[in-house]
């Protein structure tokens, strides 16, 4: 489902979303950027994925039409890989509760917390990004 308008709050840090059929939603920045579906976060397969933290702060910076598909955002943090396809910001709109607890159950089990450094977290490169 296309959303009919995307709306960037700067100020409270977060995506609004809203459809044809009155919903809105309402997608935290970080909460988007932790969980973009680019290959520098996602990895080229499954198990390599790079726990992303050091994002409580992150803007978007800027948003880019893909198509009729999707979305680029631009993030403060330099990050500007990720397509957020529709149909990919309707999931993460439709589980974003659940998809939150898992990122912070994935945080806690590697001993960290969402402050920390990227480079503590041992965030790497798949070096083709």
């Amino acid at each position: 489902m296309i959303p009919t308008s995307v709306v960037v709050h700067q100020q409270s840090r977060v995506l609004e979303l809203g459809y044809e059929n009155g919903k809105t939603y309402r997608l935290p920045f970080e909460f988007l950027r932790v969980l973009s579906p680019s290959a520098e976060v996602q990895g080229h397969g499954p198990g390599q994925e790079t726990l992303q933290t050091g994002k409580r702060e992150v803007l978007i910076a800027n948003i880019e039409p893909v198509g009729h598909y999707a979305i680029k955002p631009s993030f403060s943090d330099g990050h500007d890989s990720g397509l957020y396809s529709w149909d990919y910001l309707q999931f993460l709109c439709e589980n974003h509760e659940q998809l939150w607890q898992e990122y912070l159950d994935k945080l806690a089990a590697a001993g960290l917390d969402r402050d920390a450094p990227m480079n503590v977290a041992g965030g790497k490169s798949c070096g083709s990004h």
